[in-house]
């Protein structure tokens, strides 16, 4: 696989983008058929055996402000925001978010796809791709998991103690059962470890750029050009011939803006994610005619959804003390002498905290009654209309990792003493609210991105985030390596209050009574999360898979509306949103279309 750039004016398929499922698609087209010329283009640079992507620990580098390997998108200022315009991360690179993410290996419940509504992208359709396409290392003979695909699901190097204390709160205190496996595609709210994207035999982060496309370099119709953005698809007669881009002015800031062209002869595929694919179509014609007059664009299609139904899933992250004694990822990640013994034994036997995210457990988390009982009213009719009768669906995630990470708002890192720390995280898996992601001219006269979270716009969807940080309080205080609250990322509880946060000497009694929160204190916490909830990393859906009536930019066969030769290809055409960490449908959504593709094309994919 030729990484340089010969001038090739023409390639069978071309990839605008190079993130998860552009990988997969041509990786599977490319081992399909050798003689498919295939050319990725993607914005990012290479990740092959660059340690920041393939050494798990790494994963917080890349949120880093001064990180090149993701894009930072800004959103509108929120008034439910307190008036703050949230970021937006993700994935720039080869391979996109699976070379950046947190590694960890969820599922959604297979009724999440039978939702959609979608003509072939029934459960029945994909469970045998999501087989397909993973090595399930954790335990053999599970139905609903694969044992020969290129991507590895395991343990990672070795167990942390505070996810056992996490479980065992969990199943005591919390009254939830446990479970081996919540990612069988039914089973929730029971305690459970956190499996990762990590190969157990080589300690590696299990990306789509190295099992995919990197181990296929014996191919040389398969090519990958890095540095370059794509501005727009080109047309003849409303068919799609082929692409023009730039060099990226992130990834080669010296380099020549001017554009290159190179034509497609069978497909060009838009697999530029939930913020890339939709600007894309929108600069090259296709969208709303309103937005596209503004920017100067002359429109191609009239197709009003592309850029709507943006949705993701709304997370915080607060931080605690730890134990001296206990393991934490915190000295690894300040890069303290046991950072160099690890990576002796990472390298030599693929284990250690380097193949760790110092996430090992988790709950897919549902209210009992007696919890719904004490969340704000405003959530009752969200419960009742869309989670009462559906059993296998989450309301959020719950979790208590070993280790500080920061959130993109109000990070103490710079700040924090060094010593061990612990980190609870709760994220909703369903949220209502919706945005949007639209181009524009600035003032003066460059394009941006026109972007609105939506975040927390819909009353019932801060109810679950003000629970979340009272019930991961209670089970965090009751963890034997609890030492108490860093006051700085909490909610600010007024003086004298008791739900005060300080340090404490150990945990509280597992029978010890819950703490109770005034109106005050709740207000706190309702403020506390206007300002610090973020992204989950988990955008979609905004070139929905949904018919062309209610506002959709893909058929089912991944067609853009009102073009011909022309499929985008990645988590923007999910109609719905999913609960489940995304890494796993993007790969999914991989493999359909690769399939669809093949049999457009007439190649055998077995």
């Amino acid at each position: 696989m030729s990484m340089s750039h010969p001038i090739l004016s023409e390639f069978d398929i071309i990839f605008a983008g190079g993130g998860t499922t552009a990988c997969v698609v041509a990786g599977r087209l490319a081992a399909y058929d050798p003689s498919l010329r295939i050319l990725i283009l993607e914005a990012g640079q290479h990740t092959f055996n660059k340690p920041i992507h393939v050494q798990p620990y790494q994963y917080p580098l890349h949120q880093a402000p001064t990180s090149t390997t993701i894009t930072f998108n800004i959103g509108n200022p929120s008034p439910r925001l307190n008036g703050r315009a949230p970021i937006v991360a993700c994935g720039r690179c080869v391979g996109g978010a699976s070379g950046v993410n947190f590694v960890v290996y969820t599922r959604a419940p297979a009724s999440d796809y039978d939702d959609w509504g979608v003509n072939g992208w029934e459960s029945e359709n994909l469970i045998p791709l999501m087989k397909k396409l993973e090595t399930y290392e954790v335990q053999p003979n599970c139905s609903t998991h694969g044992y020969d695909g290129p991507i590895k699901v395991s343990s990672g190097g070795c167990k942390l103690g505070i996810s056992d204390e996490f479980i065992q709160v969990g199943t005591t205190y919390h009254k939830r059962q446990y479970a081996d496996d919540t990612n069988d595609l039914e089973t929730c709210n029971t305690y459970s470890p956190w499996r990762k994207y990590i190969d157990g035999t080589t300690g590696r982060r299990s990306d789509a750029a190295h099992h995919y496309v990197y181990n296929q370099a014996h191919n040389p119709n398969l090519r990958v050009w890095v540095g370059k953005r794509v501005k727009h698809i080109i047309f003849e007669d409303k068919r799609a011939v082929g692409v023009e881009f730039i060099s990226d002015p992130v990834s080669c800031p010296p380099a020549d803006q001017s554009s290159s062209i190179v034509r497609a002869s069978k497909l060009v595929v838009i697999s530029a994610g939930t913020f890339g694919s939709p600007t894309i179509l929108e600069r090259s014609g296709i969208g709303a005619k309103a937005i596209l007059e503004r920017c100067g664009v002359e429109q191609l299609v009239n197709l009003p959804g592309v850029g709507e139904n943006y949705q993701d899933h709304n997370l915080v992250t607060v931080p605690y003390l730890a134990a001296d004694e206990a393991v934490t990822m915190d000295a690894l990640w300040r890069g303290e002498s046991i950072l160099q013994e690890s990576l002796a034994q990472w390298n030599s036997s693929g284990k250690s905290l380097i193949a760790q995210n110092g996430i090992d457990s988790k709950i897919k988390w549902r209210p009992d009654d007696e919890e719904l009982k004490i969340m704000e009213p405003a959530f009752q009719p969200r419960w009742k209309e869309f989670f009462q009768d559906r059993p296998d669906k989450a309301v959020a995630i719950f979790t208590v990792s070993a280790g500080y990470t920061p959130p993109l708002s109000r990070p103490l890192s710079g700040i924090l003493p060094p010593r061990n720390y612990m980190s609870a995280t709760w994220y909703t898996l369903y949220p209502v609210s919706v945005g949007s992601v639209h181009i524009k001219v600035t003032e003066n006269g460059e394009e941006g991105v026109d972007f609105t979270t939506g975040f927390l716009d819909d009353p019932c969807d801060i109810v679950p985030l003000n629970f979340g940080y009272k019930k991961t309080r209670e089970i965090t205080r009751r963890m034997a390596s609890y030492r108490g609250e860093v006051a700085a990322g909490h909610p600010d509880f007024p003086e004298g209050s008791a739900a005060a946060c300080r340090e404490a000497s150990g945990p509280v009694d597992l029978n010890a009574p819950d703490i109770i929160y005034t109106a005050e204190d709740d207000e706190a916490i309702n403020q506390f999360h206007r300002d610090i909830v973020q992204t989950a990393w988990h955008s979609l859906g905004t070139c929905a898979m949904k018919s062309e009536a209610e506002q959709g930019v893909v058929d089912a066969r991944l067609n853009v509306y009102g073009v011909s030769n022309l499929k985008v290809a990645d988590m923007s055409i999910s109609p719905l949103n999913v609960g489940t960490n995304t890494y796993s449908t993007a790969l999914l959504i991989g493999e359909r279309a690769a399939m669809i593709i093949a049999e457009d094309l007439d190649i055998n994919c077995i």
